[in-house]
């Protein structure tokens, strides 16, 4: 069996102090995860515990591989609606799970969306009150898809689809007639985009008001005054 020395991605997103993964950190991790599930889902294999406890890191460091674990929920199906068992870890379980339906694999494309949700903020969607694993209230809530997306932390997320969709398999598919004036306008783009170096200027560190650079700053400064040795006091003459 693989040693998984990275640990699980679950204490990664608590080791972090402001409980958040930044966008683009976000988008890494879901593309690994989806990758696995792909590879099980393309195999009529659904997991039905997908969290980050069951997420875990070949190495330690950044080239360490996410890696899907922990089958114990997992099913083989091959039509569709065939699941009726209620397996499920309460934070990322699916509506239809918890319902009287019976339910197939697009039942992990919710956990999916659970985890991407704690990434980017740090906390789960769904809670349960009074100490139960899963109260009335969460289940309820669940089943309905009723979750906010509370400030200050998702403040700075992108919450909107952009208005413009890419037509990215349509211009691939043309290719022949339609790259020569692509390469012509990426050309042209990139020529507009470079730094006239000789008219650039930079703003000195010291003219910075910068949050980070302000808390180091301070830093220094308090271990400088911490290391200067007491003036002595001066002795009095004698009266």
């Amino acid at each position: 069996m693989e040693c998984m020395e990275g640990g699980e991605l679950f204490q990664r997103i608590q080791d972090r102090q402001d409980g958040a993964f930044t966008e683009r950190e976000a988008a890494q991790v879901m593309y690994e995860i989806c990758v696995a599930v792909k590879h099980l889902h393309d195999m009529n294999i659904t997991h039905r515990d997908l969290k980050p406890e069951n997420l875990l890191y070949s190495k330690p460091d950044i080239t360490g591989i996410l890696k899907l674990t922990d089958f114990g929920f997992a099913k083989e199906t091959h039509l569709k609606d065939t699941l009726q068992t209620p397996c499920y870890t309460p934070y990322y379980v699916a509506p239809e799970v918890l319902g009287p339906e019976k339910y197939d694999k697009s039942c992990d494309i919710w956990s999916l969306g659970v985890i991407m949700y704690i990434l980017l903020c740090g906390f789960p969607p769904f809670y349960s009150n009074h100490g139960l694993a899963i109260s009335p209230g969460m289940k309820k809530r669940i089943r309905l898809g009723q979750y906010d997306f509370p400030s200050p932390e998702w403040s700075n997320k992108y919450m909107e689809v952009p208005a413009t969709p890419l037509h990215t398999g349509r211009v691939l598919r043309e290719g022949e007639e339609m790259w020569p004036e692509v390469q012509e306008e990426m050309t042209r783009s990139l020529a507009t985009m470079r730094v006239d170096y000789d008219t650039a200027c930079l703003k000195q560190l010291d003219h910075t008001n910068n949050p980070l650079l302000n808390k180091r700053r301070r830093a220094k400064q308090s271990a400088n005054n911490a290391t200067v040795p007491a003036t002595p006091a001066s002795p009095t003459a004698a009266s």
